[in-house]
């Protein structure tokens, strides 16, 4: 999915605050972002764009299309002496695409875990503000009694040391859905070995369908989606009824065999509101 110039303006001026017409920023990455709920698009019939989360649009640039710097980008795109080499400097990629640049993901712990990589010891224990990148993920191995977590949001994932109180009863890893190019190197990885697979994502209809999708299609029984306690009070007190309003289902009930996950589907129906994951940083 490459960044078109025109695409690129747009996203300058949702940074820069100001709200577009939907009708003149149709692209699919535009719909990507407002499906990863980084930009919102409302109204029912004159539907604008608006920015929700410049840094995880920036983040986004960043893992997913290489971009460092969209008003270099611009730049350059609009210079016709731009070279390849030009590129480069602004990218990852001297083609100017949407390729991975590394093979892994990222993964993050506030607990000391003793895990191996080809066999020799490796103690995960990133520094608060840093995060570690498996490459060689195919001889990674960690202790049986770990919880992989799937965070689905960036800022959750660099602020998960704010949300240890959700998991006091686990020994987690956490790992981060972005790069999300980066996400079937993490299937296969949690596919080869022993280790539960916990998703924790957005309480709304579209954080359900990217785990139902993305994740439990493939991971089946060992994939379970993370609910807290007391939610339905946390979505009848702080719910969203705009962003339900704006999402689509797309998923099917029959398909789903987890009645925790059935009854907060119908929480979220009932109230008619979604609960973005962000709510319990440091909330409770």
């Amino acid at each position: 999915m490459k960044l078109t110039l025109r695409i690129a303006k747009i996203l300058v001026q949702l940074i820069d605050g100001d709200s577009i017409p939907a009708s003149s920023a149709k692209s699919k990455l535009i719909d990507e972002l407002v499906f990863e709920n980084i930009l919102l698009r409302k109204g029912k019939h004159r539907k604008t764009i608006e920015l929700l989360d410049e840094t995880a649009l920036h983040f986004y640039l960043a893992n997913q299309l290489q971009i460092n710097s969209i008003e270099d980008y611009i730049s350059a795109l609009e210079n016709e002496n731009s070279s390849r080499a030009d590129f480069v400097k602004i990218t990852s990629d001297s083609k100017d695409s949407k390729e991975r640049v590394f093979k892994g993901f990222l993964i993050n712990s506030y607990e000391t875990i003793k895990a191996t990589i080809n066999h020799k010891e490796f103690i995960i224990q990133p520094q608060e503000g840093s995060f570690i990148f498996i490459s060689d993920y195919e001889n990674f191995k960690i202790p049986e009694e770990v919880t992989v977590i799937g965070v689905e949001n960036a800022m959750n994932f660099n602020q998960i040391r704010e949300q240890q109180y959700l998991f006091a009863d686990l020994t987690p890893l956490f790992v981060s859905r972005y790069p999300q190019n980066q996400n079937k190197d993490f299937i296969k990885w949690i596919n080869s070995i022993p280790n539960n697979y916990l998703h924790f994502g957005d309480f709304d209809l579209a954080g359900i369908g990217i785990y139902l999708n993305e994740y439990k299609k493939h991971l089946g029984e060992k994939a379970s989606f993370f609910i807290p306690e007391q939610i339905d009070e946390f979505i009848r007190s702080h719910g969203n009824r705009k962003r339900f309003d704006l999402q689509k289902q797309n998923f099917k009930l029959k398909e789903i065999a987890e009645e925790e996950l059935l009854a907060l589907i119908e929480i979220i129906q009932q109230e008619q509101k979604g609960l973005d994951q962000e709510f319990f940083i440091g909330e409770i």
